[in-house]
């Protein structure tokens, strides 16, 4: 396990929330602090939680606050939200997901956020396409990785193998975290090989799972 929240940390979020000194949690993660999958903003948000605190707006407000910049994980449906991470607020709530699986990790070494990087691609576009990719697996893989392309392109690192494990194991498409190290295939339900985890262990990827989002619950 990883620490994710230092003591002081924790401190000083809870303060913001209003919650007395006092209180005592423990808190385990089971995937590395900047690795991109919202580790950090899940901490907290468990902790804000436990403390009572549950208004998503306050704990979003708090979050970033903590962090510079944050997930939307507050949130009753955070996949919905088109969300400005370093001003924690919702830009636009876009349609349900459809029904995906995904097999992915941790590729490479771990980032931490800066919350004054602007280092990133332009998706406007993407967005704009976004709630129509919705309606099914295959449009939305196939924004999420040219998302994914431009991020690379951009930021790197270079010879990164997703895109090329995608089109081998016959993935729809692949993502990746805009800072950090996740990594997904997508595919359609049912569609993942069992061998897709052990493809992904072989060409150097920690902590691979395998599960399904989208469609209806």
């Amino acid at each position: 396990m990883r620490r994710v929240l230092r003591k002081a940390q924790a401190a000083r979020f809870l303060a913001r929330l209003g919650v007395r000194r006092g209180a005592a949690f423990r808190l385990r993660v089971a995937m590395p602090p900047g690795g991109g999958a919202g580790a950090s903003t899940a901490a907290r948000v468990a902790l804000a939680r436990a403390a009572g605190r549950r208004g998503a707006a306050r704990v979003a407000a708090a979050c970033l606050f903590s962090e510079g910049a944050c997930d939307p994980l507050m949130r009753a449906a955070p996949e919905r939200a088109l969300w400005a991470s370093r001003q924690a607020r919702v830009l636009a709530v876009t349609p349900a997901l459809p029904a995906m699986e995904i097999v992915g990790g941790f590729y490479g070494l771990p980032t931490r956020t800066n919350p004054r990087d602007a280092l990133f691609a332009d998706i406007a576009d993407l967005a704009a396409q976004w709630p129509q990719a919705c309606a099914t697996a295959a449009a939305v893989a196939r924004l999420a990785s040219v998302s994914a392309a431009r991020t690379l392109a951009l930021r790197g690192p270079a010879h990164d193998p997703t895109a090329a494990l995608a089109a081998r194991l016959g993935a729809l498409g692949w993502a990746i975290a805009h800072t950090g190290s996740a990594r997904a295939l997508i595919f359609a339900p049912g569609g993942a090989a069992a061998t897709v985890e052990d493809a992904l262990r072989a060409a150097g990827f920690a902590q691979v799972i395998r599960f399904r989002i989208g469609g209806r619950a």
